[in-house]
C-alpha cells in the first residue's frame, strides 16, 4: 500500500456509487503506470483506499508515451457490492494535477 510511486504529478478524487453519486469508503484503487523510460515494474504500482467522503489521491511522475500510446495512467477500482471497474486517466501536456471521478455500479 502506499500513495506515490514518483513526484510531479497528482491524481485525486472521488469514488462515487451509481445511481445517486454517494461517496464508497473503503474503495479500492489500484494504479500502474509506465516509468520514465516507457517499461512498467513494480516501482510504479500503488494501492490506495478511498477516505469516508470516496476521497483518494495518487501521486506520481508524469507518465510517458510509448509505443504510440499517449501518456495515460491506469486504474482498477473495486468495492465489496460494486462491479470492478478498469479504466485509464489522460493527462493534459503541461498538467501536474488532475481530478478524476470515478463512479461504480452496484453489481446485479
Amino acid at each position: 500500500m502506499r500513495a506515490s510511486v514518483g513526484r510531479g504529478y497528482v491524481l485525486a478524487g472521488r469514488v462515487l456509487a451509481a445511481p445517486r453519486c454517494l461517496p464508497v469508503p473503503g474503495a479500492r484503487l489500484e494504479f500502474w503506470l509506465a516509468g520514465p523510460d516507457g517499461r512498467y515494474g513494480d516501482a510504479y504500482r500503488a494501492t490506495v483506499f478511498a477516505d469516508a467522503e470516496g476521497a483518494y489521491r495518487f501521486e506520481s511522475h508524469f507518465p510517458p508515451a510509448y509505443g504510440g500510446r499517449p501518456p495515460h495512467i491506469h486504474l482498477r477500482v473495486s468495492a465489496a457490492g460494486y462491479r470492478i471497474l478498469v479504466t485509464q486517466h489522460y493527462p493534459r501536456p503541461g498538467d501536474t494535477e488532475a481530478r478524476f471521478d470515478v463512479v461504480l455500479e452496484p453489481e446485479s
